[in-house]
């Protein structure tokens, strides 16, 4: 085994994937209340973006028990062997769906600055709805490769009798797979990174020629959690491909890299909330809501134990 999952390494793999979990799960839940209510009631192109990136999240976040499972056994997989490409394929294929909405996301805001009076005059809602169903395709297009290289040769026989899933790669599996994550890095993160760097480039140049500095600083803050996802999370990960094509074999350290990449998941509500002062005042909103019920609770729970403490005793009086 890699020298990255040397023992006791994989209690950080645990550890990430819980964090992502409790943390991702609660905010991208959130988020998804309030791009539905947006929706219903003030629909945009925009919106159906981020809810379908939200929704990405969400299935990335459901299906991470099952590598928390997997790190919890020291990275062998006990759970039944179907589940295996399947929970690799939902994996991974998040994370370039991510990569794909940051960069529609990107090209939105760009024309929603750059021609304001035609961008309020087309929703273009059903335009959206088709970038989604495309992104969705490519990212779960590419990441079948998961299926073709468990499945390819003996593989399937070699992942069963060595007790991992996707971490050891025989000869015949990596001819087929370096070559494609190749291109995947190219094709589903390259290519989104270039052109969402232009697109907030060229948008905050255009707004420092004149606009608030309140959207400014809007803008800023979504295109400094956009680059974080990309050079942070998703970087190190993608760069992992390049190198093993280079190589000939996966890199010892992409499997510690890949822990960067599922925290995007905790990232990607951020992208959310700078995209529109809409969404922000909705989201305080609902997290106002939220904290105030629990503080209720709170306070109730406390007073039923203070009267039931104060009662006790007159029960225990001898007649």
């Amino acid at each position: 085994m890699a020298a990255s999952l040397s023992p006791g390494n994989h209690w950080i793999f645990f550890s990430v994937y819980l964090f992502v979990f409790l943390v991702g799960l609660p905010l991208n839940l959130m988020a998804l209340v309030v791009f539905v209510g947006k929706l219903r009631h003030h629909p945009v192109a925009v919106d159906v973006l981020l809810l379908n990136l939200t929704l990405s999240d969400l299935l990335q976040l459901l299906f991470l028990p099952f590598r928390m499972v997997e790190a919890a056994y020291g990275m062998r997989w006990l759970l039944p062997f179907i589940f295996c490409p399947l929970s690799g394929f939902l994996f991974f294929t998040t994370i370039y769906l991510t990569a794909l909405f940051l960069m529609v996301v990107s090209i939105e805001r760009l024309l929603s600055v750059a021609y304001p009076v035609w961008y309020k005059t087309r929703p273009r809602l059903a335009q959206a709805a088709v970038v989604c169903g495309i992104c969705w395709f490519l990212a779960s297009a590419h990441c079948s490769v998961i299926y073709v290289t468990e499945y390819w040769g003996n593989a399937t026989y070699s992942q069963e009798t060595s007790e991992t899933c996707y971490l050891e790669f025989q000869e015949d599996q990596l001819a087929v797979l370096l070559p494609v994550r190749l291109e995947i890095a190219v094709v589903l993160f390259m290519v989104p990174l270039c052109i969402t760097s232009y697109c907030y480039s060229r948008l905050v140049w255009i707004l420092s020629r004149g606009a608030s500095w309140r959207r400014q600083k809007r803008v800023m803050g979504l295109l400094a959690a956009t680059l974080l996802i990309f050079f942070v999370c998703f970087g190190p990960f993608n760069m992992s491909h390049v190198v093993g094509y280079v190589q000939g074999e996966s890199p010892s350290w992409r499997n510690s890299v890949i822990l960067l990449s599922t925290l995007n998941s905790c990232i990607d509500p951020l992208v959310a909330y700078f995209s529109s002062s809409m969404f922000q005042a909705e989201f305080q909103q609902l997290l106002g809501r939220l904290t105030r019920g629990c503080v209720r609770w709170t306070q109730e729970a406390s007073l039923e134990l203070t009267v039931k403490n104060k009662e006790e005793p007159s029960k225990e009086c001898p007649s």
